[in-house]
């Protein structure tokens, strides 16, 4: 899987999600966040235009310690030639993200210089 460092210095991966397993994928550009020990989080306003149902809330703990409830949404996501069902974690912020639970026996290359992604 290929994707692209942007103008801010992110790392930048397409992620083909839906809403069912035989639904038409939407490519979610994802932002690799390796402070994150979760799977995939998106912005409500992205959740609401896939059409994903709610699937459970969960309490979590912020870097800076404050407690949140988490919106839980099912989706299906093509990852390296399976389909998974799985969870995506609403979000208020801008852009989705994808975290180490997901890189989790991979390796993730970020060529700055060429401004690649390679995740294998």
């Amino acid at each position: 899987m290929t994707g692209f460092v942007d103008e801010q210095l992110r790392a930048l991966l397409r992620v083909p999600v839906s809403a069912s397993r035989d639904a038409e994928r939407t490519e979610m550009v994802v932002w690799v966040d390796t402070a994150f020990n979760g799977g995939l989080v998106a912005p409500r306003q992205l959740i609401a235009a896939l059409g994903l149902a709610k699937h459970s809330s969960t309490e979590a703990i912020l870097a800076d310690g404050q407690a949140v409830e988490l919106e839980m949404f099912a989706c299906f996501l093509d990852w390296f030639g399976n389909t998974y069902e799985t969870q995506l974690i609403a979000s208020d912020g801008q852009h989705p993200l994808l975290g180490t639970m997901l890189l989790a026996g991979r390796r993730l290359s970020i060529d700055y210089a060429a401004n690649t992604v390679e995740l294998a």
